[in-house]
């Protein structure tokens, strides 16, 4: 027998968000971060070369390479979808952003399936809160908005989402897909078709994208929760059965085109048992999560009850299953942060449980601590704006002139207007939340998304030259054609990916492997490489000509070498 529901929620609390001001309001989270920037270094501009590539002409689309090198990530959709967009944008569409358009709309798309994931699951008769002996509860639609409203709240108001979903990298595809099947079961006893096409297309693309095993895990925890319904076997037998026949029918479908196409890629890297491995997971769950874990963990234990009782709970049982999916795939994959960012949806539902059992000196905590965390943040990237631009005050733009030697700050309009709107509606949103009107669920969520959103909006406005510059392998690049004519020949060894694809879209070098170099008057090697095992370099061939790194100090070092005829023939002319 399930015990009645912790959530005590009247009609009045189920004041409906206006969603106009709520979609606008994540139309101003995803596009800043996506626009005036060039591609950002390691994962960014790594994806970015291989869809160039293929855009390109120069490598098959089922086996796309990066000077013969093959992606981390065994995904092809996410290539594909950049390529195909370079290749039907017009001319006067940077090539690069481009490349993100197809990715704008997966954040969008992502924010949309949270939504209604979070909706049709507080549909489900066990999430109902307490009926009264006299009415006044909440209607269920009516709590069912609500709650997506502050579940979605809850999602931007993550830490960790901020900048992986606005990378044009393989794991917003994931993201995105995660959450498209997280709709799908969600909405699974209500609508007919939807989920159906849903599924299918959020299962294969999270195939496609590299996560089969995911997928496929995810799609059994989907036909579980179904199974365990017992509520919607009652009520609709029949559809109940043809939803978990087509929900069977597409895992079968997932293995075999994982098989097909070759996707198998088992990845496994258990963290070392030692202190500090564990200590920077737990560091990184805490603080990529956050405000959401606090809420998690209250929501579980305020509906233990319904959680583990007789008739398992569809509300509880499949976000935990995703949750438990994605954040075991951090725990045992090398990019823990990317593979984290897919629990976000997950967790944001099960945080957006938590609103309706919390009491007022906890809200109000949240609310507090939240303004002044947000507030201070802003504070700090003003007063450092100014000082890059003024060299006042001087301590902070000491430090800018330390950490980005060769940064030459520059005033821009457009930027500025948008970062003094966004902090005027700051201080109206505070206005708004501390003023004396009719508390409603998603209340305590509005402070700590208005919060995110608002630092994120400041950082990739008034912040973006400089980030630009720090983050980007222009400067990079820009050093090393200072050193060698565009026109030669390069030949390179132990460079990273990100670093071949920047040479490679950044400037007209002719690179070669070092195995070519036989062609070549130049040697790229990477400083470790060289610093390791100098011997690696024959000084009968190559003549150290220079080092060099990022003008982030202590950044991406390479030592540049050229052939020793070459070096001797300009010296004796």
């Amino acid at each position: 027998m399930n015990r009645p529901s912790p959530a005590i929620v009247a009609q009045g609390a189920v004041r409906r968000l206006p969603h106009l001001a709520l979609w606008l309001f994540a139309l101003a989270y995803v596009l800043p971060g996506f626009i005036g920037r060039m591609p950002w270094r390691s994962a960014d501009i790594t994806a970015y070369g291989y869809m160039a590539e293929l855009a390109a002409g120069h490598t098959d689309w089922f086996a796309p390479t990066l000077l013969g090198m093959p992606p981390d990530v065994d995904g092809l959709l996410p290539y594909w979808l950049g390529a195909w967009a370079m290749l039907l944008a017009p001319s006067w569409i940077p090539p690069d952003f481009a490349a993100r358009l197809p990715f704008i709309g997966l954040l969008a798309l992502t924010l949309i399936c949270v939504w209604q994931g979070i909706y049709y699951l507080a549909r489900s008769p066990l999430a109902q809160p307490v009926a009264f002996a006299f009415g006044g509860e909440a209607r269920p639609k009516d709590y069912a908005r609500a709650m997506a409203d502050g579940g979605l709240l809850a999602f931007i108001a993550c830490l960790g989402l901020a900048q992986l979903s606005h990378e044009t990298t393989p794991a917003v595809a994931q993201l995105c897909f995660v959450a498209l099947s997280f709709y799908a079961f969600a909405a699974l006893p209500y609508r007919r078709w939807t989920p159906a096409l849903s599924a299918l297309v959020g299962l294969t693309g999270l195939t496609l994208s590299g996560g089969p095993s995911m997928a496929l895990l995810l799609a059994l925890g989907g036909i579980l929760t179904h199974l365990l319904d017992r509520s919607q076997a009652t009520e609709n037998p029949r559809g109940h059965r043809r939803g978990r026949n087509r929900l069977i029918a597409l895992t079968v479908l997932l293995a075999v085109l994982a098989s097909a196409l070759n996707l198998w890629r088992w990845r496994i890297t258990l963290p070392p048992p030692t202190w500090h491995a564990w200590e920077g997971l737990a560091s990184l769950l805490l603080w990529f999560t956050w405000p959401v874990w606090p809420l998690v963990l209250w929501t579980v234990w305020r509906w233990r009850r319904q959680l583990f009782g007789r008739r398992p709970s569809r509300h509880l049982s499949l976000p935990l299953w995703y949750t438990l999916i994605t954040v075991g795939a951090t725990l045992i994959t090398p990019a823990g942060d990317r593979a984290l960012l897919l629990a976000l949806p997950a967790l944001a539902t099960l945080g957006a449980f938590a609103l309706p059992t919390l009491g007022r000196s906890v809200a109000a905590l949240v609310d507090w601590f939240t303004l002044l965390f947000f507030t201070g943040c802003a504070i700090i990237i003003w007063v450092v704006w100014i000082a890059m631009l003024t060299g006042f005050p001087p301590q902070p733009a000491a430090n800018v002139a330390r950490l980005l030697p060769g940064f030459e700050p520059r005033f821009v309009i457009l930027p500025f207007v948008f970062a003094a709107l966004a902090t005027l509606a700051w201080g109206w949103l505070v206005r708004w939340r501390i003023g004396r009107h009719r508390a409603a669920i998603w209340k305590s969520m509005v402070l700590p998304a208005g919060g995110a959103a608002l630092c994120w909006l400041l950082l990739t406005t008034l912040w973006m030259p400089a980030l630009d510059y720090a983050r980007s392998y222009v400067p990079w690049v820009r050093r090393i054609q200072a050193v060698i004519q565009p026109s030669d020949c390069v030949a390179h060894f132990g460079l990273s990916r990100s670093q071949l694809a920047a040479l490679q879209v950044h400037s007209p070098l002719r690179l070669e492997p070092e195995s070519d170099s036989a062609r070549c008057d130049w040697l790229l090697i990477d400083h470790g490489v060289v610093a390791q095992t100098p011997e690696i370099v024959n000084p009968e061939l190559w003549q150290r000509h220079s080092e060099l790194g990022h003008p982030h100090p202590g950044e991406e070092g390479i030592v540049i070498f050229r052939r020793v005829s070459t070096a001797l023939a300009g010296s004796t002319r």
